[in-house]
């Protein structure tokens, strides 16, 4: 049985208190939470879980090429119908011939995703993403927030799962999304939602058979500050033991993430036993009762650090955005897009097979050397320079990039040289600039590449690399 050898954690730097929540609406604000977590214009479930499995294979020295099973668990996946976890194995470099799975259709996915990739062969890779949304005056908008954590999984892990637990009861109504909409629902009935949280997760506690007194920290889905803690005394853990692996209060209702965050969280504090349950309304838990032979490794970013006010929040997740222009911009077709994703995913060069320049992108005739005798594949260690830079103010994006402006503001772009894999040599690139703290960064300032939205077209979002000033990654 595999075990747990690294984790990974990132939450976006951008989140609304709790109090503008509160001042927006004079009344309310979700129980126990204090902020949330408000992804960028250009992020969503599919980037989070790259930055978290890259982070989470740094964190286990495991090269993404290794994976040979790749995992991915979300209730808002970017498309609703579409095959996201191979998208993510290109973002991430994991082989086409790794396996992958995808998990979806309640906030119970990510600890039954780490369930069923136990006994897998070979290093695996599990993300779990989430970024539910409410109707902006219900209990779900209130604590809409926004994360993604993942566990890299191997037969020498030092985070080892010793029991599972399961258990379901008919719980309609707790928490569910209709069918083509975007906002999580519930009847709203207090007394009835609570018993269905309570009753399922002691359940599946129960099932594990183990000693949760003994426990450093205990995980759970997080709706709200409350509800966990409403269910300790049903699961045999003090209040203590579930502050330990609850993040709600610093990250908003992250779904499916939230016990992963919390296992980062616990693990980051020196947590050596932690007790993992997921829940989904409707209802069902699965619990995993975790045991650390030694120190896993843990790299993780788990809390913002720009506040935004309730208006700007509502714009950076599309709610009170204008209508897209008709016509123009740079149109790219899906094909066309396709052939150019080796750079785009992960910033693959060429070097040229006449004189070993770079090139990027690889096409073409050698622009030192003229040859077409054509370029090996050159990754990029995804770390430049910036060459030149300037900032696209408002109402002057192309067309593909208005919806991104109407909700982020201006941005800047820029040339990056970025350096090859010796260091010594670097191949110039354009790129738009994310979370500059200064906006334009400056020539000379050194940057690193990030997964990010590009925009979307024909119906079809393309992903790519942003990058982002060294000095401002957290």
């Amino acid at each position: 049985m595999n075990a747990i050898a690294g984790v990974g954690a990132y939450v976006p730097r951008l989140y609304l208190s709790a109090d503008s929540y509160r001042e927006a609406w004079g009344k309310g604000g979700a129980a126990g939470v204090e902020r949330m977590a408000v992804p960028d214009a250009d992020e969503d479930t599919l980037t989070m879980g790259t930055e978290a499995g890259r982070r989470a294979l740094a964190a286990a020295d495991v090269d993404a090429g290794d994976i040979t099973h790749l995992a991915f668990a979300t209730t808002t996946p970017p498309a609703g119908e579409e095959e996201a976890t191979v998208r993510l194995a290109s973002l991430l470099g994991v082989s086409s011939a790794a396996t992958t799975r995808q998990y979806g259709g309640g906030t119970q996915v990510g600890a039954v995703a780490l369930a069923a990739t136990l006994d897998v062969s070979g290093p695996a890779l599990v993300v779990v993403a989430d970024s539910p949304q409410g109707a902006p005056e219900s209990d779900e908008g209130a604590a809409a927030g926004a994360g993604a954590a993942a566990l890299v999984l191997t037969e020498d892990g030092s985070l080892t799962v010793d029991a599972v637990g399961e258990f379901s009861d008919p719980y309609p109504g707790t928490r569910f999304r209709q069918r083509g909409q975007r906002e999580t629902e519930s009847i709203g009935i207090t007394q009835y939602e609570r018993d269905a949280y309570t009753s399922t997760v002691g359940g599946a506690v129960d099932a594990l058979d183990v000693d949760v007194s003994d426990v450093d920290a205990a995980a759970l889905t997080s709706p709200d500050g409350k509800l966990p803690y409403r269910a300790a005394r049903t699961m045999g853990a003090s209040t203590a033991q579930i502050a330990a692996g609850t993040v709600v209060s610093q990250t908003g209702d992250t779904g499916a993430a939230g016990p992963f965050l919390g296992l980062a969280s616990a693990l980051e504090d020196g947590a050596e036993s932690v007790l993992i349950v997921g829940w989904g309304g409707g209802a069902g838990a699965t619990a995993l009762s975790l045991t650390a032979t030694a120190e896993t490794p843990v790299d993780a970013v788990l809390d913002g650090d720009t506040e935004l006010s309730y208006a700007e929040a509502l714009r950076r997740r599309g709610t009170i955005t204008g209508e897209e222009p008709e016509g123009g911009g740079a149109y790219v077709s899906v094909p066309t897009w396709r052939q150019t994703i080796p750079q785009r995913h992960r910033l693959v060069a060429g070097r040229c097979r006449e004189c070993d320049s770079l090139a990027f992108p690889p096409e073409g005739a050698c622009a030192e050397c003229g040859s077409l005798a054509g370029y090996d594949d050159t990754p990029l260690s995804g770390e430049g320079t910036v060459e030149a830079a300037t900032a696209i103010g408002q109402g002057g994006a192309p067309p593909e990039f208005v919806e991104q402006q109407q909700r982020s503001g201006s941005f800047a772009v820029a040339v990056v040289a970025f350096d090859g894999p010796d260091g010594e040599e670097s191949v110039s690139v354009p790129a738009q600039v994310v979370d500059s703290p200064v906006g334009t960064p400056a020539i000379g300032e050194r940057i690193q590449a990030v997964p990010r939205r590009i925009y979307k077209q024909e119906g079809v979002i393309r992903y790519g690399f942003k990058v982002i000033p060294t000095a401002a990654q957290r």
